[in-house]
C-alpha cells in the first residue's frame, strides 16, 4: 500500500530529527502497518458501537 510507505517515510524522517536513528529501515514501514491496523480496529469499534445507539437514525 502506498500510503504505507509514505507514513514509514514520514516517521523514519521525524525519528532522525529527534535523533532516533536506531531502527532498521524495515522497522518504520512494520510500525506504519501496525498503525493502520490500529486504525481499522478503532473504526469497526466505533462503527459497531454507533450502530447500537438507540436513537442513532439507524436500525438496531
Amino acid at each position: 500500500m502506498a500510503i504505507q510507505v509514505i507514513v514509514a517515510k514520514v516517521l523514519r524522517d521525524e525519528l532522525a530529527l529527534r535523533g532516533i536513528r536506531s531502527l532498521t529501515a524495515e522497522e518504520p514501514e512494520a510500525i506504519a502497518a501496525r498503525i493502520f491496523e490500529r486504525i481499522t480496529e478503532l473504526e469497526l469499534e466505533l462503527a459497531a458501537r454507533d450502530f447500537n445507539i438507540p436513537g442513532s437514525g439507524r436500525p438496531t
